[in-house]
């Protein structure tokens, strides 16, 4: 009985793991779509969007299940519902991935973003994706050094957030109010896809200790 039930929190694991899996390739090619114009990519992310809500329903309803004929306690009940938790967040990346599709999708056949910002975002669209394959090793492997990792991974994306205002900001934009306003938009989606990734990691961290730790702390 107990073999068994350690198997159902593996593939537990593996479900999420595999959200993170689909969420990561929904913002590769969604930014893809952002900075090459490419309608049928960005479609493509679009008309995908709904096996994120499937995987987050498989994986809810498998938690329920768990806490409702098993009983967990301990670090089992943790597991539990911070995979409850965990489906929110890995939704939430895949709506933000959803929104940068829809970004270039909106503008197409012109680009959403001035040529001099794109090197920007394709450096966020590359931290995005490693923060999303990271945490999904993290879930896997419940590695909590490795977990730590993500807060500090993900400062690279806040320096690049912040370096976009200074840019929109700054005497040298003149691309009007129109672009700047798409520009701090799509920027924040990606800085808060990043935010998601460590609150994964948090959630790791907090079933292998029992201690929830503050952003400071990871």
């Amino acid at each position: 009985m107990r073999e068994a039930y350690q198997s159902k929190l593996e593939e537990l694991a593996d479900e999420l793991a595999d959200m993170c899996g689909v969420v990561g390739t929904a913002m590769r090619k969604a930014t893809q779509a952002l900075l090459e114009a490419n309608l049928a990519l960005a479609q493509e992310v679009i008309s995908e969007a709904t096996r994120v809500d499937e995987l987050r329903d498989r994986a809810e309803k498998d938690a329920f299940a768990l806490l409702a004929l098993q009983a967990p306690v301990a670090t089992d009940l943790r597991v539990v519902v911070s995979s409850i938790h965990v489906t929110g967040d890995l939704k939430r990346m895949g709506d933000l991935a959803l929104h940068v599709a829809r970004a270039a999708r909106r503008r197409h056949p012109a680009s959403v973003l001035p040529e001099e910002v794109k090197p920007y975002f394709a450096e966020m669209g590359r931290v995005a994706c490693a923060l999303a394959e990271k945490a999904a090793e993290v879930i896997r492997t419940r590695d909590v050094a490795r977990a730590k990792e993500l807060d500090s991974d993900d400062d690279a994306m806040d320096d690049l957030h912040r370096h976009m205002f200074t840019m929109l900001m700054g005497p040298k934009w003149t691309h009007g109010v129109s672009a700047a306003v798409d520009a701090t938009l799509l920027a924040r989606f990606y800085e808060r896809y990043g935010d998601h990734a460590v609150a994964v990691a948090r959630r790791t961290i907090y079933v292998v200790t029992g201690h929830m730790p503050t952003p400071l702390e990871v």
